[in-house]
């Protein structure tokens, strides 16, 4: 019997549950192991050196801990470090990318938006991603301003929740968009304050699934062994790791 995988995902915060949990579903025998940077959350307004270093650093550990993928579960840190980490690690890392073309796809009115953090929106990727949709598509975006402070918190419900939400949807709801990206793996615990402000006709894009199924590909490319063991989760914080359990059993109702 083959060993299963051991599969490192990491995030500035718990952000990146909302992968884990397309993840788990797909595979949900192996091993993972989840690093939230939460002394240093949130990325969006930080420096992309300073990014990429704790990306380093993490990668590190999860070489440590066996991993063999490595799922960048945040947009920010996608955007300013996955190519230096492929080049410094010989295992697959796999990111995030704001699903533009989905939308662009699916949209009626002709105007998508995309919800993101500020480092997200100036990354290259989304710039190149924003760059190519079809003429005739208008791409509007705003910052998700207080959302991962919203999710850290675990409050995604009641009036400060959703006057935070309304304030950012507000202008991509008055430009037309009826399909908006969620450019950050925080925003789909929102998921269902976001969709009582917009109201209906509204669609909203996590991109996790998407990932979730890019990663199955990879370990089959690569030949990494899935196995019917029991699964585990290991659970690492640069800030309080009790917290850290406590917000994993809020958001996914346990481990």
């Amino acid at each position: 019997m083959c060993d299963m995988a051991t599969i490192g995902i990491m995030d500035s915060g718990v952000g990146g549950l909302s992968v884990f949990r397309e993840i788990r579903r797909l595979l949900p025998s192996e091993h993972y192991v989840y690093y939230s940077d939460s002394a240093n959350c949130p990325y969006g307004e930080k420096d992309s050196e300073f990014i990429r270093e704790r990306c380093r650093e993490i990668a590190r550990l999860m070489v440590s801990r066996g991993a063999d993928a490595m799922v960048i579960a945040c947009n920010t840190a996608t955007a300013a470090a996955i190519s230096m980490l492929r080049s410094e690690f010989s295992m697959p890392f796999i990111g995030m990318e704001p699903a533009v073309k989905p939308a662009a796809l699916g949209t009626r009115t002709g105007v998508i938006g995309v919800l993101a953090t500020a480092g997200t929106l100036k990354g290259s990727n989304y710039l190149k991603l924003k760059s190519g949709v079809q003429d005739g598509i208008k791409v509007v975006e705003h910052v998700g301003s207080g959302f991962v402070e919203l999710v850290e918190e675990g409050e995604l419900d009641g009036t400060h929740a959703e006057a935070t939400v309304a304030d950012s949807l507000r202008p991509l709801l008055a430009a037309g968009a009826d399909v908006i990206v969620l450019g950050c793996t925080h925003y789909p615990f929102l998921l269902p304050m976001l969709e009582k402000v917009a109201g209906p006709g509204v669609r909203f894009i996590d991109p996790a699934p998407a990932v979730a199924r890019h990663l199955l590909d990879i370990l089959a490319q690569k030949g990494i062994a899935t196995d019917d063991a029991q699964p585990g989760v290991e659970l690492l914080s640069s800030g309080d790791p009790e917290r850290l359990k406590k917000s994993f059993v809020s958001l996914l109702g346990g481990i």
